[in-house]
């Protein structure tokens, strides 16, 4: 884990290097009811929502875990810089995500604002036995890299 001066921001990274199943319905002590989150498949607009998400990536995946590299914020905005961890259901090999958050801090000290950024056909999609041959030759095909050989 990161530290950070910042008591708010340190407070979510507490709850998400440690966050179990169990620990989804704890996300009101650290995010408003009105929170609006946002990553590459979901975009909600409350508490009870960003929960569901949440409980699903439980169901969903074995062993997900949220590893925080950095840490900055700046008066009621923060950003993170994170690592994800997991296994889907069923399958040994781990994955990984690499992405960061941005977030936005109401009156009241709990988060209003989660934005994940993280590039799902790089972490994901490439990943994937058929789809992730066609994506892969396409990005090689859109490369300027590849263009100046």
């Amino acid at each position: 884990m990161t530290t950070t001066q910042d008591s708010r921001l340190g407070r979510l990274i507490q709850l998400f290097e440690n966050l179990q199943p169990g620990d989804v319905a704890r996300l009101g002590e650290c995010y408003s009811e009105a929170v609006y989150f946002r990553d590459p498949f979901n975009e909600v607009h409350s508490l009870a929502a960003m929960q569901a998400i949440f409980a699903h990536m439980f169901e969903t995946l074995d062993a997900p875990r949220f590893v925080v590299s950095a840490a900055f914020s700046e008066g009621e905005q923060a950003l993170l810089i994170w690592d994800f961890h997991f296994r889907m259901k069923g399958q040994a090999q781990p994955r990984h995500i690499h992405g960061s958050s941005h977030l936005r801090f109401a009156l009241d000290g709990r988060c209003c604002y989660h934005r994940d950024y993280w590039d799902a056909a790089e972490e994901l999609y490439e990943k994937l036995p058929v789809l992730g041959a066609v994506l892969r030759f396409i990005k090689r095909k859109l490369s300027a890299t590849t263009a100046h050989r």
